[in-house]
């Protein structure tokens, strides 16, 4: 059988940051995160008996590191449902893979629900969360709906993502600023694997709670300078732990695009910048301001592309297939 899905990734505004389990890929601490519209990946699996082995192709090619993480995955299927049958898989982004752009989250959530559709499962929304987890820890978030949280359980029914506000709820624009599209040295699996014994951690773990009340409170009432404020100052947290760790993600040319914020805040227009555990930087701007963020990025020679996006659906099935 064959299945279809897409899948947006998801930027993190209070991140994860290492895990209490690692087979399982339970967080140390909960997180918020906002789907993007426009950054998609789309994924197609088939089982059949007549594949010799699993089959896995991102963007036209074959996938050998990432590849055996994607198997990984359909095992994790395969037992779910019951079938030996081995897969293809074929994927394509939209967008750089492997620069900060969290390529992994869209792209086991689309596995997830195109794999898990494609074996004959019918899993609810929570399921296909807490399988996607296992994946990538951040999948589980581009399973739901626009804003959402992702619960830090002790067991791996407790640690799943959920819709908390939909994604019309607030018109904020995510505006990519891709910096490289040069793969990043150290993934993200290795990263939480390290950070653990830095000299910061454990001072960030017990703030977490606390930033995670204060960042739903400011996505209802849609304080934008206090949300703004809030999702920078976790931003840098996040890299100085990583610095602290020995793990440098950040580049001259993001510190460059970085520096240029305030001094546009101090020019009358409202953007924040915040990043995933990479180089490319997102600059977070309501969608009145977009436009104009967009016009200041395009006068940097240190940036490549420019992506807007807007808070976007979670992983769904479609029904036109990559093969």
């Amino acid at each position: 059988m064959k299945a279809t899905a897409i899948a947006s990734p998801n930027i993190a505004f209070i991140k994860y940051m290492g895990r209490k389990d690692e087979v399982l890929r339970l967080p140390e601490n909960g997180s918020i995160s906002m789907n993007v519209s426009n950054l998609l990946t789309t994924t197609t699996v088939e089982f059949a008996e007549h594949y010799a082995k699993d089959e896995v192709l991102l963007d036209g090619e074959t996938e050998e590191g990432e590849g055996s993480r994607v198997v990984k995955h359909l095992d994790r299927i395969r037992k779910l449902a019951g079938i030996q049958a081995f897969a293809k898989v074929v994927s394509k982004n939209t967008f750089p893979t492997g620069t900060g752009l969290s390529s992994s989250s869209s792209g086991f959530a689309a596995l997830t629900v195109a794999g898990s559709a494609a074996a004959g499962l019918q899993l609810h929304e929570r399921e296909l969360s807490i399988l996607a987890r296992q994946g990538s820890g951040s999948a589980c978030r581009s399973i739901p709906d626009g804003f959402v949280e992702w619960v830090d359980g002790a067991t791996s029914e407790e640690s799943y993502a959920k819709t908390i506000f939909p994604a019309d709820h607030w018109d904020l624009a995510d505006v990519v600023a891709i910096a490289s599209t040069e793969r990043k040295a150290i993934s993200s699996s290795i990263a939480h694997s390290t950070v653990a014994d830095g000299p910061y951690y454990r001072s960030r773990i017990a703030r977490m709670p606390g930033k995670i009340v204060r960042c739903k409170e400011l996505l209802e009432t849609k304080d934008f300078r206090a949300f703004g404020e809030l999702i920078e100052e976790e931003a840098l947290d996040l890299h100085v732990i990583f610095m602290s760790a020995g793990i440098i993600y950040l580049t001259p040319q993001s510190l460059e695009i970085i520096k240029r914020v305030p001094f546009w805040r101090s020019q009358g227009l409202s953007v924040y910048f915040t990043l995933n555990t990479g180089q490319d930087v997102h600059l977070i701007c309501e969608r009145a301001d977009a436009e104009s963020v967009v016009a200041e990025l395009k006068k940097l020679s240190v940036v490549r592309e420019v992506i807007v996006s807007g808070p976007g659906r979670g992983a769904r099935k479609i029904e036109e297939h990559l093969f």
